[in-house]
């Protein structure tokens, strides 16, 4: 057992910018497995970590009960393989992560095991099931390459490190500690499958699948006795991020879960350079061969593919608009992910097939004018035959112009994922040079083989179609939980972002079928079932045949009664309460308000400042919402000295009463730093240091258990030109120097009536960022 009295996460990256997240009275658990006649063992060590706690909103079977039964079995196998291992391997089982990362921090900051371990390694949930894919690692790429060697089942691909790591996905993971804050180097696992149903009530054992578990602990135990029985971590640091990280960060991917191929960053700058030259000088040279009618072809193949991206994006985003009108659920099809197939894949395909049409007409009609003029003694009708089979080339090799495009950009950012381009090009260039291209301009176009369609598609299609399906699952899963300021998006904007990615997956990947299907017989048959599966789809979701939310998988909502003093600093007001019901899924509440009733009265004019966030679209009631609290648990906010000198200085005393989970705002437009300790401890938490902001605030979360403290010092320092750093507060009176919210898992009567007459298709959602059932509000005005 491992206690943590206090402590102050100042990490500076992805979502912690303008944050300071402080933790208090926290138990972790933590083993430590060496062999028994190599104690030097203890001086390295392997770090296999997981959180045990979970949020309010759910019983956390998948994230992540999950990765703490599977660290359960590891541990057990490891202790019978241990009598060969040269390091020793240190199971993390902490809290505290739900509300940033604070175990993971604890740890690598207070315990002395820490300075032991050379690799990380994390496991994560963001679903329920699937394969437990590695979707961050690295630096160093000695733990991927590893891995890669010895799992059995391994299942990762770079290009969800790409996403993650792009901020993409909003979210982040104990591994950003053990990068950020210890330097460490490793792999990140998480499962993904289901992911709508992430800090709901359906995060629940039922959905645990036993094959995803064995999964991950098959993979996780055979690199773990690896990796503790290898020489390589005695060398100490050695695993430790590398200089140049640009060169020796590692790209990874796995084929069809069997195999995981790896190679480092030089070497895929090597790769991409001569594919990249090669290419170039290919169409350089056939450019210069074919003359003015080559030049003009490929002009004309290029604009082929820029109307197929334009007409497949503007059929798509137009179903995504009308969806968001036909339909009282902004998104939906997330208890059917299937349907985007139908209401966007469809419309997207029949846009690039029209796209696609456009060019190969104007192809068509050049090549026609060409070859009347250069092929004259044949027949006109062989002449437009000979046109349509050398468009029909044109728009297949448009392919290869296209995804050459993207390897350049790819290569260019080093973009980890640059393999999908390179075989994107490789593959289908091979293809058509082998069975399709002549260097003789004597010899007449004929029709494209199909085994030239066959090989091309082939090991594209193994290396990154499954990556682009789950890609585009996990997407539509995160649609639940998309708002993270309820109402600030537009609700249409998830049906436009689900719809450019099943786009552009559909230019993508069926650039180069699409060019057969302008001269075979199929072409009329193609674009009616496309038309009928569209239309079926659509219908489906206009009729409620298939509904938008279900008990398994249920609309994100928060249901917080909230005792609002904001203002009421200096004065005699009695504190506004009412209960707020909002949701981070996009649409209104309509239909959950007509089931509920309560007095609940909705609009974008009931908007909520909850310190961490905002409801700019909610529903409030303020009927029977005197009970279930006392001023005994409203947070005080006392100035305990103002010096108003050239560098102005406050202190202010906080209590937070009953509270120990709270975030607080601090205006940096008025203060330019801070310290922050605990009441009667002469040692800061947080010491004055530059600090980052957002939109003009930064924010202090903390979190404890119960016996963490409930008092708190805060010392702003106030901007040296700031206009209120005189006491001259002009019109800025209902501006606030500071904004507090304190959490109580607590629930009044009221909002106890409204959430037994929730829809079943709502679930409460949990972050480290949402208030509890019971939430209090206050601030001091700048003009205190």
């Amino acid at each position: 057992m491992f206690y943590v009295k206090d402590g102050a996460n100042l990490m500076n990256g992805g979502l912690f910018v303008g944050k300071t997240l402080i933790y208090a009275d926290l138990n972790h658990i933590i083993l430590r497995i060496t062999p028994k006649y190599e104690p030097e063992a203890k001086e390295n060590s392997i770090l296999v970590s997981s959180h045990i706690d979970t949020v309010f909103s759910t019983g956390g079977a998948g994230d992540c009960s999950s990765c703490v039964s599977v660290m359960l079995e590891l541990a057990r196998g490891v202790s019978q393989w241990a009598h060969s291992f040269k390091s020793s391997v240190i199971f993390l089982f902490n809290t505290g992560e739900e509300e940033g990362l604070n175990g993971a921090h604890s740890f690598i900051t207070q315990h002395p095991w820490s300075e032991t371990v050379r690799v990380a390694i994390d496991l994560e949930a963001m679903g329920v099931g699937g394969k437990a894919n590695i979707f961050q690692a690295g630096p160093h790429p000695w733990a991927i390459e590893k891995f890669a060697l010895v799992a059995k089942y391994p299942s990762g691909h770079v290009m969800a490190q790409d996403l993650f790591s792009s901020g993409v996905i909003k979210s982040a993971t104990d591994f950003q500690v053990y990068t950020e804050v210890a330097g460490l180097s490793g792999l990140d696992f998480a499962f993904s499958d289901n992911s709508a149903v992430y800090h709901t009530k359906n995060d629940k054992v039922e959905l645990l699948r036993p094959g995803s578990l064995q999964h991950l602990g098959e993979n996780m135990l055979a690199f773990l006795v690896y990796a503790a029985s290898s020489s390589d971590l005695a060398k100490g640091n050695a695993f430790r991020a590398p200089e140049d990280t640009n060169q020796n960060s590692a790209i990874y991917f796995d084929i069809l879960g069997k195999y995981m191929i790896v190679y480092r960053q030089q070497f895929a700058n090597m790769l991409n350079n001569s594919v990249i030259l090669q290419s170039l000088l290919i169409w350089l040279l056939s450019l210069v061969m074919g003359g003015y009618t080559a030049i003009v072809s490929f002009s004309l193949s290029c604009l082929s593919v820029i109307l197929t991206w334009v007409l497949s994006l503007s059929f798509s985003i137009l179903v995504a608009f009308v969806l968001s009108n036909i339909t009282w659920a902004a998104v939906p099809y997330i208890t059917s992910p299937w349907l985007v197939i139908g209401l966007f894949g469809f419309p997207s395909f029949l846009g690039a097939f029209a796209g696609q049409h456009l060019g190969f007409l104007l192809l068509q009609k050049y090549l026609s004018n060409a070859y009347a003029q250069g092929k004259r003694a044949l027949s006109p009708s062989i002449q437009v035959n000979l046109a349509s089979l050398e468009a029909e080339r044109w728009l297949f090799k448009s392919g290869t112009i296209q995804w050459l495009v993207i390897l350049v950009l790819a290569h260019y950012y080093k973009v980890g994922c640059s393999y999908v381009p390179l075989v994107w090009l490789v593959t289908p260039a091979f293809s058509y040079g082998l069975l399709e291209a002549t260097l003789s301009p004597i010899r007449l176009p004929k029709p494209l083989k199909t085994a030239t369609l066959l090989i091309a598609l082939s090991v594209p299609l193994v290396v990154s179609i499954g990556s682009i399906i789950r890609i585009i699952g996990v997407l539509i899963g995160t649609a639940v939980r998309f708002d993270r300021n309820p109402g600030g998006a537009p609700e249409w904007l998830v049906n436009v972002i689900v719809s450019i990615v099943v786009a552009a997956a559909v230019c993508l990947t069926l650039v180069y079928l699409l060019s057969y299907i302008h001269l075979s017989g199929a072409k009329r048959s193609v674009i009616l079932v496309s038309f009928v599966l569209f239309g079926l789809s659509l219908a489906s979701i206009w009729s409620g045949l298939i509904p938008s939310y279900t008990e398994d998988t249920a609309r994100a909502v928060n249901v917080v009664h909230v005792v609002d003093t904001m203002a009421g600093y200096g004065n005699s007001k009695d504190p506004i309460s009412y209960v707020s019901l909002f949701s981070s899924t996009p649409g209104n509440l309509d239909r959950e308000i007509e089931q509920i009733k309560e007095g609940f009265e909705c609009g974008r004019e009931k908007v909520v400042d909850f310190v961490t966030f905002s409801v700019n679209y909610g529903c409030l009631t303020y009927e029977e919402t005197e009970m279930g609290w006392s001023d005994l648990d409203i947070p005080k906010i006392e100035v305990k000295s103002d010096r108003k000198t050239n560098e102005r200085v406050t202190k202010l005393s906080i209590d937070t009463k009953d509270s120990t989970r709270w975030s607080i705002a601090i205006n940096t437009n008025e203060i330019a730093d801070f310290g922050f300790r605990v009441s009667g401890d002469p040692e800061e938490l947080v010491p004055m240091s530059n600090k980052s902001s957002v939109g003009g605030w930064h924010v202090i979360q903390f979190s404890g258990g119960k016996n963490a403290p409930t008092k708190f010092d805060l010392i702003l320092q106030w901007v040296e030109n700031s206009t209120h750093a005189s006491g001259n507060a002009g019109n800025d009176v209902q501006k606030y120097l500071i904004k507090l919210r304190t959490d109580i898992d607590r629930l009044t009567p009221k909002a106890e009536r409204v959430l037994m007459k929730l829809p079943s298709w709502c679930s409460l959602f949990g972050k480290s960022t949402s208030p509890h059932k019971l939430a209090f509000l206050t601030g001091l005005p700048i003009d205190f």
